[in-house]
């Protein structure tokens, strides 16, 4: 009788007590956390993919809004289409224009020149200052014939363009539109970001930049490309 009042007590001393983890319940919290931990790199990584492609679209935006507010305060006029004594950077074109040339001329607009640069475009690097921007802190090429006038013309994009699989080196490139021209597997995985000339930003795959292309109303488009 004792025993059981012993036992008793005992029972409303610790009426939650319970019994440790069993082995199969310890096993499956180890498998878990080893799910999760070998999640994790992956999880981080398309976190980083996403925040890179929001920091390009945004950068880009940034862009296509100071070339509208040039245009704006200069007859409708991009830097590249007003001669330097106007503040512009027209003669430059006849020479060996860069791409840093021509929007170097944009700094009161853009105010920094690390908008430049696309955060996923990990072969180059941002520009401290003006002074020292050169094409290689610039991610993004000048659709030059880009009038504000016309809303669908390609005012800026990623530089990682490619025709019949060939990427398109730096300078001036010709793009004709009966051309096929498409993205490579950098900066965006064969994908691209375009600004147009109403300032919006699109992000595009290659068939939908042929069809851009083809939509502009232009035989030749010439793009300046970093």
């Amino acid at each position: 009788m004792e025993l059981i009042l012993q036992k008793k007590s005992q029972a409303s001393r610790f009426p939650n007590r319970r019994g440790a983890f069993s082995l199969f319940e310890l096993l499956v919290i180890v498998a878990i956390l080893c799910l999760l931990v070998a999640l994790l790199p992956v999880m981080l990584a398309k976190a980083r993919a996403k925040s890179s492609k929001i920091g390009c679209v945004n950068d880009l935006k940034q862009t296509g809004l100071s070339c509208l507010i040039f245009a704006n305060d200069h007859d409708d006029r991009y830097p590249w289409q007003l001669s330097t004594n106007q503040g512009g950077s027209l003669e430059l074109l006849a020479l060996q224009p860069t791409v840093a040339q021509l929007f170097r001329s944009m700094s009161n607009e853009l105010s920094t020149p690390k908008v430049l640069l696309c955060p996923n475009d990990a072969t180059r690097t941002w520009a401290t200052n003006w002074a020292s921007l050169t094409d290689s802190n610039i991610s993004y090429f000048i659709g030059l014939d880009a009038r504000d006038t016309a809303p669908q013309m390609m005012l800026s994009g990623d530089r990682n363009l490619e025709t019949k699989g060939i990427p398109v080196g730096s300078g001036l490139f010709l793009l004709s539109t009966n051309t096929v021209v498409g993205w490579t597997k950098a900066i965006h995985q064969n994908l691209g970001n375009v600004c147009l000339g109403d300032g919006s930003v699109q992000q595009l795959t290659s068939s939908r930049l042929t069809q851009q292309v083809q939509t502009q109303g232009l035989a030749t488009n010439r793009l300046l490309i970093p």
